[in-house]
């Protein structure tokens, strides 16, 4: 019997496949000798282990440990060839059925767990994302021109608004954490929403907490927050609903350049929450 390979999706620096329907295996990109640099994504401000293979497997096996809910389990690594496997996880990705706010919960349980441990644990293979909230706003702005036209005008202003408003402060202190935790990353099982995995953890870094409590937000509204149990320092809040507005402008842009419709539809969604005119 043959092997059967499905193609799963490609990013700047990896192409993953299916492999007999039950093990993902992903291979890093070998760029040509003389290419230039590719240019960042929407949404690529800061970062993570990226192309480390080896380190992305240890921060796997030690997130695995500590996490509440399933995170993939590499079986094999090849940091030469920039090569890793690991069983598929049960579940579809949240992205692709209808939103589950009640997932909420279960993310937040995942985020006490990461931001509990010590920096210094996860030095080994965990990176710094000390990006300032100046960078994740430059973005936003940078992008702004190319989606503006595909935001319903009532919203405009606020999105603009916002746009030029300063800042917040930077975190006084950075966490361990996911850092990428949009829904497109979680997935469930559509019939009861309980979550079977979260993937997709090569942006996994010490850094902001308020980061991906801000997609929480993003993604799934205000009530899907709360369930979540975030920081209440006002400090803290502000920073969540900063990461969520950026995040909303760079995913919209995303979805627009890529033709990833679900990216921009969930977009769309959360301008009534995070942008009210």
């Amino acid at each position: 019997m043959f092997p059967t390979v499905e193609p799963l999706g490609a990013g700047l620096e990896h192409n993953a496949y299916l492999l007999n329907g039950d093990l993902v295996v992903r291979f890093r990109r070998a760029p040509a000798a003389d290419a230039e640099p590719p240019a960042p994504a929407a949404g690529t401000v800061g970062g993570g282990v990226g192309v480390d293979v080896g380190a992305e497997a240890r921060l796997l096996e030690f997130v695995a440990g500590i996490s509440p809910v399933p995170v993939p389990h590499p079986i094999f690594a090849d940091p030469r060839g920039g090569c890793l496997a690991w069983p598929r996880l049960p579940g579809v990705p949240l992205i692709a059925v209808e939103p589950r706010p009640d997932v909420a919960a279960q993310l937040g349980a995942l985020l006490a767990a990461l931001h509990a441990v010590p920096p210094e644990r996860v030095a080994g293979f965990a990176q710094v994302d000390d990006a300032p909230p100046e960078e994740w706003l430059a973005e936003a702005r940078e992008l702004w021109p190319s989606v503006a036209e595909r935001v319903p005008a009532a919203y405009r202003a606020a999105v603009a608004a916002f746009l030029a408003t300063p800042p917040p402060e930077p975190a006084p202190v950075l966490v361990f954490s996911h850092q990428d935790l949009g829904i497109e990353h979680v997935l469930v099982d559509p019939g009861t929403g309980t979550v079977t995995g979260v993937i997709d953890w090569s942006d996994a870094a010490v850094g902001d907490p308020a980061r991906d409590y801000g997609l929480i937000l993003r993604d799934l509204g205000p009530a899907a927050l709360a369930a979540a149990s975030p920081p209440e320092d006002p400090a803290a809040v502000q920073r969540v609903w900063f990461h969520a507005r950026c995040g909303l402008v760079a995913d919209l842009a995303y979805g627009i350049e890529t033709g990833r419709h679900e990216y921009a539809t969930k977009s769309l969604t959360a301008l009534s929450w995070l942008f009210q005119p």
